[in-house]
Formats: C-alpha cells, structure tokens, sequence
C-alpha cells in the first residue's frame, strides 16, 4: 500500500543557472513535492520522514550547482527518491528570479525518480 505526500513551497537557496553570473550569489529557489511513499503501518518507522525529506531538498538545492533548472530538478528528485519509505518522487524547481526577469509568472521543471 502506498500513499502520496504532497510537500510544497520549500525555501532554499543555491547557485544554479546558466546565463553570466547567476552563479555568483546564490538565490532563491522554491521546491514541491510529491512523494509515493509506503504505508502499511500507522507509525513514523514504516514510512520516510517528510522533516527528512525537506532537508534533503535543501541540502541538494544548497551544496550542488547547475546549469540547468532541469538537472537541479532530477537531482533533487533523485536525492529524495533514496530515501527509505520513498517508492517515487516527483520535485518541481521554481526559480522565482527567473520568471522576474521574463516578467511572466512562473519558470519551474519537474523531474521524477523512482525509489
């Protein structure tokens, strides 16, 4: 039996980007998730731990560096993926700097990984 966790707006701060000095400051990122986790038992021991997985999120998006939003994405939803309980993870990455300077909403990429 599994269950999915929804986790969302996950505030972090890295050095991802390709364009000229994106990586010279870190900046803002902001992380969802949603999670396939087991659940057979009512109790914190037979499932992965959400506290866990959000530092894990900001662990990747803070100690890697990436050209492209799509990599962060993948090793964000890798990283929470080896996690034990965790059968699949799905991480979208919005970059709000980017969409700043689009002047649009939204600029984000999703990746999944299987546990």
């Amino acid at each position: 039996m599994s269950v999915r966790l929804f986790l969302t707006g996950i505030e972090a701060v890295g050095r991802h980007g390709a364009n000229p000095g994106e990586k010279d400051a870190p900046q803002p990122f902001v992380v969802d998730l949603e999670v396939e986790v087991a659940a057979e038992r009512d109790e914190l021991g037979a499932t992965a731990d959400y506290r866990a997985l959000v530092r894990t999120v900001r662990e990747t998006v803070e100690e890697t560096s990436f050209d492209l939003l799509e990599s962060l994405a993948l090793a964000v939803a890798r990283a929470v993926a080896a996690h034990e309980g965790v059968l699949r993870a799905t991480a979208i990455v919005h970059k709000p700097a980017a969409a700043r300077s689009n002047r649009i909403q939204g600029v984000a990429a999703a990746a999944t990984a299987e546990g």
